[in-house]
């Protein structure tokens, strides 16, 4: 069995369905901007405050040439910027089963109302800034995926089932 990987935009899903997945699948779970921090002994928003997006970006292609060596297959979670680094594509596509989450802005918008946590979001024009974004990110999350499931409208359990179906070998 080879990792199944879970990509896409900030609150689509990834935790929360990451977790379903792999307690479903009986595999070890592991979040890359969780594993950023708890090695750097600090968050991410303090990372991109203090050394900037680029160096976190780094740090991110550091954790995925190290997970391509890991044996034990994964469920891993990626920060929503991962696969829109071009060498990070190329990464993951070596790591097993990339799965897109996909997710309209308006869920996006709903999800994160109240998280003001996330670095790429801080200020005003959230609306815009997630619109923008997504946009951008699209066409990369598409180029780095074996699969895609849309998240829309439906539960975390739900969409682990369906990402389980889809994958199955």
């Amino acid at each position: 069995m080879k990792h199944k990987v879970l990509i896409g935009f900030m609150g689509s899903g990834k935790t929360s369905v990451s977790r379903i997945l792999a307690e479903s699948l009986g595999l070890g779970l592991l979040d890359t901007d969780e594993e950023i921090e708890r090695l750097q002994g600090r968050t991410v928003s303090d990372i991109f405050a203090e050394d900037g997006e680029p160096a976190f970006r780094q740090m991110e292609r550091e954790l995925l040439m190290r997970l391509s060596l890991e044996k034990k297959p994964l469920v891993i979670a990626t920060g929503g910027g991962l696969a829109a680094q071009p060498e990070n594509r190329q990464l993951l596509k070596k790591l097993g089963d990339v799965i897109y989450l996909q997710v309209r802005p308006e869920t996006v918008l709903s999800r994160l109302a109240d998280d003001s946590s996330r670095p790429l979001l801080q200020g005003g024009g959230r609306e815009e800034k997630v619109k923008t974004l997504l946009a951008i990110r699209q066409p990369a999350y598409e180029a780095a995926a074996t699969c895609c499931v849309c998240t829309d409208g439906k539960s975390p359990r739900q969409i682990a089932e369906e990402i389980m179906e889809r994958t199955k070998k």
